[in-house]
């Protein structure tokens, strides 16, 4: 008889820490909300088309968690959403506030998509059916994932169990890793798909996308994992009021820990401006983290914010860091 994993009842998946907040705390948040304010910018031209590939590691900023990912010759796109409303039809749903970065006609050629869980706002069947006609990437998601997808079209999918690896390239791996939050795509398949972070490693380097989490105990088992991250994307935003959103969402606080913790060279800040999701406003998480960067020591490392449709080259890490690294490993 097969054993099943500690995060799944046979039914249901759960967190490593499990949730305490439930449908009476959702009504209690949805009769005291405070919302920040919101700045339409619809009009906010596109950053320039991407290059078409790239041998070293390039990341751009698309939109909320929509990040374009080109190294060693081979381009990845993470929850890509190119959708005008994050919901089930197109009249419903929270709508966006910013145009993607990039125009999906400047795209390079996509070869592979990560899908971090199943929300309206990281699964976008539309934007995952474009891609599918232009490009037809290999998607890898977490369990259970493919018989959404297949009925929509999709079969060109990888599923992945919490710290299981996939050879995607011979030069590139991909491994799913914990994340702490939930899935659900109606009232009645709430966490019956398991939702994940990725770890993506080639010879000399490793990207750590974090999806949509909050903090929790995965993120010292990542950093034990996978001592050497050259970029993480960590979430920022969707985090009031932490009471009821801090489960499931990190405040840029807790992004910049996760950093640390980590032990990333580089960080970037993702989840935040582009639907309203949670109380805070737009430009709050970007504000908040400014804020919490200007009293940290981040030693060597940085953390970026980058502009909506900016890209940016790692820098290579220096011959002392990777020395120390051989050493620690």
């Amino acid at each position: 008889m097969e054993t099943l994993p500690s995060h799944f009842d046979g039914v249901r998946f759960r967190n490593l820490v499990p949730r305490r907040n439930g449908f009476g705390a959702l009504l209690r948040w949805m009769v005291s909300r405070e919302r920040g304010p919101w700045h339409e910018a619809l009009d906010a031209p596109p950053g320039p088309p991407p290059p078409p590939s790239s041998g070293p590691l390039r990341v751009t900023f698309v939109n909320h968690s929509t990040f374009l990912l080109q190294l060693n010759e081979i381009n990845i796109l993470t929850d890509p959403t190119w959708s005008y409303r994050a919901g089930p039809i197109s009249w419903a749903g929270p709508r966006r506030f910013r145009p993607p970065g990039i125009r999906f006609e400047d795209l390079p050629h996509i070869d592979l998509v990560l899908i971090s869980h199943d929300h309206y706002d990281h699964l976008d069947l539309r934007t995952l059916q474009r891609l599918e006609t232009t490009y037809f990437p290999t998607i890898y998601a977490g369990l259970n994932h493919a018989p959404l997808l297949a009925r929509h079209g999709l079969e060109n999918v990888v599923e992945l169990d919490w710290w299981q690896e996939a050879t995607a390239r011979p030069d590139l791996r991909i491994t799913a890793v914990p994340a702490q939050h939930f899935s659900g795509r109606t009232p009645f398949d709430r966490d019956r798909r398991l939702w994940c972070g990725f770890v993506i490693q080639t010879d000399d380097k490793c990207i750590y996308f974090a999806g949509d989490t909050g903090s929790g105990p995965q993120t010292a088992l990542i950093a034990r994992q996978f001592p050497h991250i050259d970029l993480a994307i960590l979430p920022i935003g969707a985090y009031r009021p932490e009471w009821f959103m801090g489960e499931v969402h990190m405040p840029p606080a807790q992004a910049v820990d996760a950093h640390l913790r980590l032990g990333a060279r580089v960080s970037v800040a993702g989840h935040f401006g582009t639907f309203p999701l949670a109380d805070d406003g737009d430009d709050e998480p970007v504000e908040n983290l400014s804020q919490v960067l200007r009293h940290t020591d981040l030693g060597s490392s940085e953390f970026w914010v980058l502009g909506f449709g900016e890209g940016r080259d790692l820098p290579a890490a220096s011959s002392l860091v990777r020395h120390q690294q051989e050493i620690a490993g």
